[in-house]
């Protein structure tokens, strides 16, 4: 697998760090590798370098989390074992301060100690995560530190030139000096004229570090379509836009998305129009219809009940976006078995198809997060047939809207009150 990272690197305001010449690194150290052509099963790394992670890295292989150690210098927190499928784990934080020279080094250790002791008897076990797990966290980091020991100050340390030259694959483009203050008066005043253009600059339109520019999600979520789906003829005129207003640079998010990631605040007016008459300007971004869904029965031979239906019912029931952005933050998650693909175990609330004797059902799950708060879902009760998950998702917003106070989001409320208000409003 490739290495990934937030979805806004090198543009984000709370960057701590761009993470994408860090995948590039390790990217040129893993290809060809003998410890990586020796894996048994996928492995996944994940870098964030922002000061909210968006890139999951605690439910990957290894997560690397970008920090600043006390003298300011770049380092690595390193998580290790992460993952969801049948197995979810969240990854166990085996170093909190990685010197960046020694990251080649020491994830090459990690490796040698999983070839050398992880599973192979068993495919679904021969994951990291089974061998963290059945170590335990400071088991498997003594062994790791034990293995770096012997190529810690090796032809891996990294050299503050190799490090530049990686940076130098990733400059900023040539932004325009735009008078900031300008733009953001001549934005708000457009906000003024369209209370459409107004919903998807509050919700689709993200903060970019460089003044005078914004970052654009795409929304792939409008009603009757797969979430996450966009047609040959959308997808070129998306491509013309990046070049027309960007820089020619399109982004995916796993959170099924793209993103305009270099877009003038004065252009985001025209942007949202062309957008809107694309169809891909639905201003649910961070709401619970920007949902993650798995393709599902309908295309997927693994799967053991369909998403795609499902997201569409809650979708429509759920099309009042007063209702959802009254609603806030919440992040819903569909798969359709256990493989996870719809990463349900770290959703808000998730939902997984389940088969009962050849019929269809859906369990659903409460509390998970992706974020730098990492939690694994906890399972409501008893799974529902096709046609009740509308009702019950309804009553789950229900409960979490009689308990909330004013600042709250649906996480912090389940987080307060548990889990149990929440079942009995489902099972009742």
């Amino acid at each position: 697998r490739n290495f990934t990272a937030d979805q806004f690197s090198g543009v984000a305001q709370d960057e701590i760090e761009d993470a994408r010449p860090w995948c590039e690194i390790l990217r040129q150290w893993a290809t060809f590798h003998p410890e990586f052509a020796f894996l048994p099963r996928k492995f996944k790394i994940a870098i964030c370098g922002s000061k909210r992670d968006r890139a999951a890295v605690a439910f990957h292989d290894i997560g690397l989390e970008i920090i600043k150690d006390a003298q300011g210098e770049t380092a690595f927190k390193v998580f290790v074992g992460g993952g969801l499928g049948r197995t979810p784990v969240i990854g166990a934080l085996i170093h909190d301060c990685l010197p960046k020279e020694h990251v080649m080094s020491y994830l090459d250790a990690i490796l040698r100690v999983y070839n050398q002791l992880g599973r192979r008897d068993n495919k679904y076990k021969a994951r990291i995560k089974i061998l963290v797990k059945a170590m335990g966290a400071e088991a498997f980091k003594q062994k790791v530190e034990e293995e770096w020991a012997h190529i810690k100050d090796g032809p891996m340390t990294l050299t503050q030139e190799a490090i530049d030259h990686a940076f130098t694959f990733f400059q900023p483009p040539a932004y325009e000096a735009i008078d900031a203050a300008a733009a953001q008066s001549a934005l708000d005043d457009q906000r003024l004229t369209d209370p459409r253009f107004a919903a998807w600059l509050s919700h689709n339109v993200v903060a970019h570090k460089q003044p005078g520019y914004a970052i654009v999600n795409v929304s792939l979520k409008e009603t009757g379509f797969a979430p996450g789906d966009i047609t040959a003829e959308q997808m070129e005129a998306v491509a013309e836009l990046s070049e027309q207003y960007g820089f020619g640079e399109l982004r995916s998010t796993h959170e099924q998305n793209l993103v305009l990631p270099d877009i003038r605040k004065t252009d985001l007016f025209a942007v949202w129009q062309k957008l809107d008459a694309l169809r891909l300007a639905t201003p649910v971004i961070g709401t619970l219809n920007d949902m993650i869904c798995c393709p599902g029965g309908d295309y997927c031979a693994l799967a053991n009940a369909k998403s795609i239906p499902v997201a569409e019912a809650i979708q429509r029931r759920f099309d009042d976006l007063d209702y959802l952005y009254d609603l806030g933050e919440i992040e819903l998650n569909i798969s359709g078995c256990m493989n996870a693909c719809g990463h349900h175990h770290i959703g808000h609330i998730g939902i997984l198809g389940v088969d009962k004797k050849g019929q269809e059902f859906y369990q659903v799950s409460l509390g998970g997060s992706q974020s730098n708060d990492a939690a694994i879902g906890k399972i409501l009760g008893p799974s529902f047939a096709q046609d009740e998950v509308p009702e019950v998702i309804s009553k789950l917003l229900e409960t979490y809207v009689a308990n909330r106070t004013e600042e709250e989001r649906f996480l912090d409320t389940y987080r307060r009150i548990g889990i149990e208000p929440f079942k009995e409003r489902v099972y009742a």
